[in-house]
């Protein structure tokens, strides 16, 4: 790829980075309900996964937006080529795009199974004589992976944001902070106590939408530099 091709490929990398606040704003609105706890409201619990807004918001907010975030992360890491956080940024990029694909096994998982489980239960079929099978522990370690990943590649990200010279401080900042939120404080602490979305992922989602739109509003403003950085990076040994 020549000089020539730069604005293009500074085009490609622009669009890209709309995936990012797209990401936020998808993971907003799936998340704004919380489940009831199956531990303690199973019944209450299996007539909101069976209704179909549970569907829509997994398949159209969660999965969806995961897809939206992995073209905006990768495109996050070329805009950073020829930055002072270039080889940051790829690590980065590379193990937050790894999390991100592994987190889109747990959707599908998460979007399709519990309606099922829902419907039998509300069939009247006795879920607890089910044999116990190796795939929730399996889940179990994917959703441990995907959380680790993720959490490492987007704190990475943001560090990287924060280092480069092509943004400002605080959009790295707001990062980092989303990824607190949304991993440790978010998915993990969830899990541990009501089983549902806590407060703090609409909170780092909204971080993410932030950060995310500044980033796609200074890729556009100043699209020359976006186009010398590109070319930089084609050219550097």
């Amino acid at each position: 790829m020549n000089g020539t091709t730069a604005p293009v490929a500074a085009a490609w990398i622009r669009a890209g980075l709309m995936g990012l606040p797209v990401y936020g704003v998808l993971t907003l609105w799936a998340a704004r309900e919380p489940q009831p706890n199956p531990d303690e409201e199973y019944e209450a619990w299996a007539r909101f996964v069976t209704a179909p807004e549970y569907v829509l918001t997994h398949v159209l907010g969660s999965g969806l937006g995961l897809i939206f975030v992995i073209f905006g992360t990768f495109a996050l890491g070329a805009y950073l080529l020829g930055t002072r956080a270039a080889r940051l940024a790829l690590w980065a990029m590379t193990v937050a795009a790894f999390g991100q694909c592994l987190f889109l096994i747990f959707t599908g998982v998460s979007a399709f199974g519990p309606p099922l489980e829902g419907q039998a239960y509300l069939a009247g079929m006795n879920l607890d004589e089910l044999p116990t099978s190796t795939a929730d522990d399996m889940q179990a370690l994917v959703m441990l992976a995907a959380i680790l990943a993720s959490f490492v590649g987007n704190v990475l990200l943001g560090i990287a944001m924060w280092r480069s010279d092509a943004l400002t401080v605080w959009p790295g900042a707001l990062w980092i902070l989303a990824a607190l939120l949304m991993y440790p404080f978010g998915i993990i602490l969830g899990a541990l106590t009501t089983r549902a979305t806590p407060p703090t992922v609409l909170v780092g989602a909204g971080l993410v939408t932030v950060s995310g739109a500044w980033v796609v509003w200074r890729a556009r403003k100043e699209p020359a530099a976006a186009d010398g950085r590109v070319s930089a990076a084609q050219h550097a040994p």
